[in-house]
């Protein structure tokens, strides 16, 4: 990632992009300058071929992200970004909308805007003694930086009564929800995370990349995620490495991807 960001770590694992929100004192909450690391990171990870799969984490065990810091904001920080292509990395990182896949590893706690984070990752894995909510509205907000999409990752009674209390669910109600795909001991949410990250990076870009898109806009826009379905056939169908995944599996070995 080209430059550094105080409050974020970029770590290169192999074909994964680790962003680590680093702010232990703050509760690793958002300020402009973490939001600006985020967005180069998602542009990094979409521009290098061989970042296959991102893992956005916090540091510490307290939280994953407490959302914006609000002591910062109060006093006048600046929360814009460098450059255009920053801040949209950032808009689509939490919309979900990049094309490289993201597993969030939530090694703590994530409310407001840290769990609106999290509702940008394809995947989530949480520590057991963690706990998620949208608590804007007993501050007389709203959960105005995606958070109000959660009822596309759980049953809308559940997402009303979360938004509308603004009372946080426990890790294991979070996964009995299906916001979360597996809830681990602290000290193995990390390990968890790059694990299911290097099994999605072993497989097709394009493909994962038509998978992510495909699935989140049949649920949300079932219209678009139609007209889609056809676009992306024409072009994984016709990809070098449908050709290379096919003669892979006939000669019995591994698959070399090109992304193309």
């Amino acid at each position: 990632m080209t430059g550094g960001y105080n409050g974020l770590v970029s770590e290169r694992r192999g074909q994964l992009l680790i962003l680590r929100l680093d702010r232990p004192d703050a509760r690793n909450a958002l300020t402009g300058e973490v939001m600006r690391g985020l967005g180069a990171g998602a542009i990094e990870a979409e521009k290098n071929p061989d970042i296959r799969a991102v893992v956005l984490t916090g540091t510490g065990d307290r939280a994953f992200c407490s959302g914006m810091d609000l002591r910062i904001f109060a006093a006048g920080g600046a929360v814009g970004f460098d450059s255009d292509e920053d801040a949209d990395g950032y808009r689509r990182l939490t919309a979900g909308e990049l094309t490289v896949p993201v597993v969030g590893a939530a090694n703590g706690s994530a409310v407001g805007g840290g769990l609106e984070l999290l509702l940008g990752c394809d995947l989530i894995v949480a520590s057991e003694d963690a706990k998620f909510g949208l608590p804007e509205v007993k501050r007389g907000l709203f959960p105005g930086g995606g958070g109000t999409t959660i009822g596309t990752r759980i049953p809308i009674g559940a997402a009303l009564e979360m938004t509308l209390t603004g009372d946080p669910i426990s890790a294991a109600r979070g996964y009995e929800l299906g916001l979360l795909n597996a809830v681990v001991a602290s000290d193995r949410v990390l390990d968890t995370a790059i694990g299911y990250a290097e099994r999605i990076a072993a497989n097709a870009p394009l493909g994962l990349a038509a998978c992510k898109e495909l699935v989140r806009l049949s649920v949300s826009a079932p219209a678009l995620a139609s007209s889609r379905l056809s676009e992306w056939r024409s072009i994984v169908f016709a990809s070098a490495d449908a050709k290379e995944g096919a003669t892979a599996f006939v000669e019995k070995r591994a698959p070399a991807w090109q992304g193309r």
